[in-house]
């Protein structure tokens, strides 16, 4: 698994193997974000657009959005909402503002009820509104607006004496007084577009002191996100995602040993054949007793789901065809005939029918006797009659310092480790109307007690 590519098939797997386990951690996200609902109560946001009129830049804008949330807005809105407990720097960061299109600025107010929010977002656009004329106003040059009044006064005066001399030229109807009377008409029209002209260009701001709140802002329906619902959905979503990463992560990391080659090295020896088990169900189920055998069951902790699914396999004598040739070379690899120690690791359920069909089919050439090994503290009985091991495991299981272990402990028994043999689960198939034949035989005793049968430890 950790050089496998991650494919949607090994997502799949987790789900339908898992299912248990990962269905209880989507119910403890959900738990979580009801929970975390309950320490963030419901909120409600609303906007209120103000219309700036006139021609913006995108700096400009910017600038309104920024006096718009700014500390004298919140807090004068504050003041007049005369909320009990509440102040500006309470509302600072429940109120924000947005330029839009058309020169138009949405102040949005985030309340506990949809009443305090739609009243939070009027206020605050209405004290902007007020704070942002008066900034307007007050920034104008006053030397600046003396002489624009005094620049009026004399081009009034201008003008009445423009009438006055009109009036006073020649009321006959020649060239020269038709002439005269359009020059001063012209001029007099001269000097009103220049007034018209400064008049527009004031410094006074007339743009901002124009803007108007378009409207009251809307009463809020839902709650603003994330909602109760979203923070339960997200939250078990968020589990289930995790508890499928931590599986992939655990698979990632796994060191155990999967091919055949490095299964041989760990342990030391020949790889002397591959041999199937049928199954019908999910392998690698222990058989556990108490509270914690029961949990694992209960949430399917006992079922590997790294292992890919049973191939299908042929009858049943294409099965014991691969016990008779991992016989036939186990006989090959012995110089005379003798007893031998079938070993296997303890919780392995399918190296364990593996090694009573061994047995079986040995027999008595060569004489062999099967013998759990506990993994985590390996031991095997002394060199007596049996003098080799034959050791016997299933692939994906182990590690190779626990295989490392097995084979040690054989050495230190004084028995050499003739071979190593593979068992794979497969779906059993029969001919309909043939009698099954047993599909885990129990270990023969072969010239031993009955206790080495079932495959006991000492």
């Amino acid at each position: 698994m950790s050089d496998d590519t991650i494919r949607l098939v090994t997502i799949g797997r987790i789900i339908r193997r898992r299912w248990r386990l990962l269905t209880m951690f989507a119910l403890v996200g959900a738990l979580v974000g009801y929970g975390a609902s309950l320490l963030f109560p419901p909120r409600y946001t609303t906007s209120a657009s103000v219309l700036l009129p006139g021609t913006w830049e995108e700096r400009e804008l910017l600038t309104q959005t920024e006096v718009a949330t700014s500390s004298v807005v919140v807090d004068r809105a504050a003041a007049t909402l005369g909320w009990t407990g509440v102040s500006g720097s309470d509302l600072r960061d429940q109120v924000s503002a947005k330029a839009s299109d058309g020169n138009i600025i949405k102040i949005s107010g985030t309340a506990g009820t949809p009443e305090r929010a739609q009243l939070l977002s009027d206020d605050v656009a209405k004290e902007f509104v007020a704070y942002a004329t008066r900034i307007a106003s007050e920034s104008a040059d006053p030397e600046a607006a003396k002489e624009l009044a005094a620049l009026q006064k004399s081009v009034e005066a201008t003008s009445r004496r423009i009438s006055k001399l009109a009036d006073a030229t020649d009321p006959g109807q020649t060239v020269e007084s038709v002439q005269t009377r359009t020059e001063l008409e012209k001029l007099r029209t001269a000097l009103r577009e220049a007034i018209n002209t400064i008049e527009q260009a004031d410094p006074a701001g007339d743009e901002a002191k124009n803007m108007v709140v378009m409207g009251s802002a809307a009463r809020p329906a839902g709650e603003a996100p994330p909602t109760r619902t979203q923070l339960v959905a997200g939250g078990a979503l968020l589990f289930f995602l995790l508890a499928v990463i931590g599986h992939l992560a655990g698979a990632r990391m796994s060191r155990r040993l999967r091919s055949e080659p490095e299964i041989a090295a760990a342990l030391g020896s020949t790889l002397l054949g591959t041999v199937d088990v049928p199954v019908e169900r999910p392998t690698h189920r222990p058989e556990g007793r108490g509270p914690r055998a029961r949990i694992r069951r209960l949430l399917g902790l006992d079922v590997r789901w790294d292992i890919p699914a049973p191939q299908t396999s042929g009858d049943e004598a294409s099965r014991q065809i691969r016990y008779r040739r991992v016989c036939s070379r186990l006989r090959d690899r012995l110089s005379a005939p003798r007893r031998l120690l079938v070993v296997f690791p303890e919780g392995d359920e399918i190296a364990r029918r593996a090694a009573g069909q061994l047995v079986v089919e040995a027999d008595a050439d060569p004489s062999l006797r099967a013998r759990a090994v506990s993994v985590s503290r390996p031991m095997v009985p002394d060199r007596g009659r049996e003098s080799g091991a034959l050791i016997v495991l299933s692939a994906g299981s182990w590690t190779a310092a626990e295989l490392a272990g097995i084979a040690e402990a054989c050495v230190d028994a004084k028995h050499a480790v003739v071979g190593v043999v593979l068992a794979g689960p497969v779906r059993a198939t029969r001919p309909a109307g043939r009698p099954r034949r047993a599909s885990a035989p129990e270990l023969a005793a072969i010239g031993g007690e009955r206790d080495d049968a079932t495959g006991a430890t000492e």
